[in-house]
């Protein structure tokens, strides 16, 4: 579009908020543990039928203190932590090798909630990596073997022949995990469980880490 063309009416930034009225989040309403509460909220969200309740947004740094975000999927989480699968030579694998520190936001709009994760990162172990790697699609397994992540394609023939080439190499075959690919585990430091209320006055709850086994809730001002 030429700077000469009629340009698009632009949308009232200022004026565009939804007003949250639903039921707020108080201390007697939380789980004992973070995990537990977890399981909660998550229940919740695929129960509300959201679209990929387990998107997550992954915040990560490079050793600079330049930050990077994407959306990933959660694929696992116990009381050690939550956990998604890369390549490791992608830009968050590296970012976390470099600086292993992470936060995780699940925004379950709809439900006027969102969970804020923060800490540091450590990889999942081969076995286990090996067992949820083996029960991807196998497509998606050609997929980890075919592609470079986040490395620049000289365009999209080169990926899909790189595609092809491993589909050739395993023939039907098993296809094991490439060593170039695992899981990320971000353990906690902090969980936040954010209860949007009206007037923007949310309710923020969070778990924060203070020893080994001990963990202390906190209300945050909205």
């Amino acid at each position: 579009m030429s700077t000469d063309e009629p340009r698009p009416p632009s949308p009232d930034l200022a004026a565009m908020r939804n007003e949250y009225a639903e039921r707020g989040l108080d201390r007697a309403d939380l789980a004992a543990d973070w995990v537990s509460q977890f399981d909660r909220w998550f229940a919740d969200a695929i129960a509300a039928e959201l679209p990929e309740p387990n998107a997550m947004v992954l915040a990560t740094a490079d050793a600079a203190g330049r930050p990077s975000t994407r959306t990933v999927l959660l694929k696992g989480y116990d009381a050690r932590g939550l956990v998604c699968y890369t390549n490791y030579g992608s830009r968050k694998g590296t970012e976390a090798s470099e600086n292993p520190y992470a936060s995780l936001l699940f925004p379950w709009i709809a439900l006027h909630r969102q969970v804020v994760v923060c800490g540091a990162v450590t990889r999942v172990d081969r076995t286990e990596t090996d067992t949820y790697f083996a029960s991807r699609p196998r497509g998606s397994q050609l997929g980890a073997w075919a592609s470079p992540q986040s490395r620049v394609l000289p365009d999209r023939a080169a990926l899909d022949e790189a595609y092809r080439t491993a589909g050739q190499r395993f023939d039907g075959g098993p296809i094991p995990t490439p060593p170039h690919w695992g899981g990320l585990r971000i353990v906690p430091e902090t969980v936040e469980f954010w209860q949007g209320r009206a007037s923007r006055l949310h309710d923020r709850l969070r778990f924060r880490r203070t020893g080994s086994e001990a963990w202390v809730v906190e209300r945050l001002a909205p």
